[in-house]
């Protein structure tokens, strides 16, 4: 490979749920040398929601062992939970407090984090985008490094895409401050047509050839293919 030839995979990885806690710590603490070695952050995924059953000390020792074991950015998801504004924003200045990156997990749909089938979610209405909006600023107000976006609603579990919601995100809170959920190819190749190869997207590890592909404009289909600008820094 041509020593100015650069490839860029995945600025980070990120554990599935609670999955690290199945896991020796001395083994997820290997995984994030690993990471770090390659310059790629880590990141919890959704489980300091389980964690708050137990009180603050259980958050506290939490995040220091997240700290411990090498994590960069903890998700603070509430698809399981119902958390209110202020208690969110409180979760985002303790993480940060505990010198960690904290990544608020926001959707419009209600219900969303299970295994609910489309008709099930459909029948729980959805929230109101200005109201996620609103909590997405605020958290980033409070330091909050970004904001992920939830699937379920949008692209997920729907018969058609709402993709209304996704530009009315993007606008209110900025590109550069949100990650969308992009579980699909076809959805990550939307994000990527509409909005540029700067996107932030969240995809699952097999596809990370096919997105940089694509962000290389390298792969596409008729939309997409020989038609991503990556412009002069």
């Amino acid at each position: 490979m041509p020593a100015d030839l650069t490839v860029v995979l995945a600025d980070g990885i990120k554990w599935a749920g609670g999955s690290f806690s199945l896991v020796p710590s001395e083994q997820v603490k290997a995984c994030s040398d690993i990471a770090h070695d390659h310059g790629a952050y880590v990141s919890s995924g959704g489980w300091i929601e389980t964690v708050l059953r137990y009180g603050d000390d259980a958050v506290d020792q939490y995040l220091k062992e997240a700290k411990n074991v090498g994590f960069d950015v903890i998700e603070i998801s509430t698809g399981f939970i119902m958390l209110n504004t202020s208690g969110l924003i409180r979760l985002v200045e303790k993480v940060v407090k505990a010198g960690l990156k904290a990544k608020p997990e926001l959707g419009i749909q209600i219900g969303s984090g299970g295994d609910s089938g489309e008709a099930e979610l459909a029948a729980e209405t959805k929230k109101d985008v200005g109201d996620l909006i609103s909590r997405a600023q605020k958290c980033l107000d409070a330091g909050a490094d970004i904001i992920m976006i939830e699937s379920e609603g949008i692209t997920e579990n729907v018969g058609v895409w709402n993709t209304g919601v996704a530009a009315s995100i993007i606008n209110g809170v900025g590109l550069e401050n949100v990650m969308f959920e992009a579980a699909d190819g076809p959805v990550f190749e939307w994000y990527v047509k509409n909005y540029g190869n700067e996107v932030n997207l969240f995809v699952d590890h097999s596809q990370i050839l096919q997105l940089e592909g694509l962000r290389q404009n390298i792969w596409g289909n008729k939309s997409t293919w020989g038609r991503v600008i990556n412009p002069a820094p």
